[in-house]
């Protein structure tokens, strides 16, 4: 079975369904109320189990009920959360989601125990946990140093890694190149993808990359983002474009366009880290690269036909029935 230690964060989603996102200063009555386990880095570690691979998920927790119920949520999905930190006296990581009718978000997360993390909690780890041949996966709801640590102790031990910057926070120019240079494969959408550029301070036009037709027209902004990245010294970056697909860019082959799986939306929470757990599991398994990005395109698009973070993550069985009818449902 391929194996993905994910690094992140574990947060509870506190969800409102609304007719509306709310301006500014309004208040708007909602029709429904949902809390369910969430935080981006445990929706990768979910997604990825459920895709097929032993997952080993490295968070921390507060010491309250939020916190406890969350390890237990993620045993009971048979995660391996030995590493997982206990933060004595902090509060579990918490997300305040609102979802409109046409499935778009608005989210306000505060992280409590989450940044916890440390750098030196990563160095306490065995050497047995870092698995030349196995993916690491990082994101940035914990603290950039300790993601940074955590690619750079993967990409020592020959595991592919993978970080995804979601959110991107204020950066200097040097953690952002060594994220992205720490990392064989980047997954941002094009908000992200576009920050993450401009924090590693690429020059517009100076990316050493040739472009192609396919990056030209609606993909040309994703388009020239990666390239950006790739120059900053990523192996291979995955733009999510939403409705759009995603856009695919080889430090050595160009680009590749992915079209969206056409199904209908209810809630589009989640539907990233559908994407990058399962890419995680299909890079772990050996898939070529296209391939991978195509199966992990299948898990988004059922992610985001439910309601919810985990609770729309697809299992195994899924995802590959889909896949097989990817070419007819496009």
């Amino acid at each position: 079975m391929p194996r993905v230690v994910v690094f992140g964060s574990s947060n509870t989603d506190m969800t409102v369904r609304l007719p509306a996102l709310p301006a500014p200063g309004q208040t708007m009555l909602g029709r429904s109320f949902l809390t369910a386990p969430g935080g981006k880095g445990a929706n990768q570690a979910v997604a990825a189990r459920r895709a097929g691979a032993e997952v080993v998920f490295v968070t921390a927790v507060g010491d309250d009920d939020l916190g406890r119920s969350a390890l237990e949520g993620y045993r009971r999905e048979g995660i391996d959360v030995r590493f997982a930190r206990v933060v004595p006296g902090m509060a579990s990581g918490v997300a305040l989601i609102f979802v409109d009718d046409r499935g778009e978000n608005m989210i306000g997360v505060a992280s409590g125990a989450n940044l916890a993390l440390a750098p030196e909690d990563v160095d306490r780890l065995p050497d047995e946990l870092f698995r030349a041949g196995d993916v690491l996966l990082a994101g940035l709801e914990i603290s950039v140093p300790t993601a940074l640590r955590a690619l750079e102790r993967g990409e020592a031990a020959g595991m592919l890694t993978i970080l995804n910057p979601a959110p991107v926070p204020e950066l200097s120019t040097s953690d952002a190149r060594a994220l992205v240079a720490a990392a064989r494969v980047v997954t941002p959408n094009q908000a992200e993808a576009e920050a993450l550029a401009v924090a590693a301070a690429v020059p517009v036009g100076h990316d050493g990359v040739s472009g192609t037709p396919e990056a030209t027209g609606r993909y040309g902004e994703a388009a020239a983002a990666a390239r950006r990245l790739l120059s900053a010294g990523a192996q291979e970056v995955v733009v999510t474009l939403g409705s759009g697909g995603c856009l695919a860019a080889f430090a050595e082959r160009g680009f590749q366009v992915i079209p969206a799986v056409s199904v209908e939306a209810v809630d589009t929470v989640g539907a990233g880290d559908a994407f990058t757990g399962a890419l995680a599991v299909s890079l772990a398994e050996g898939r070529p690269f296209g391939e991978a990005v195509d199966w992990a395109c299948a898990a988004a698009a059922l992610a985001v036909t439910r309601a919810g973070a985990q609770p729309s993550l697809p299992h195994r069985r899924e995802i590959d029935e889909l896949a097989a009818r990817v070419p007819a449902a496009r």
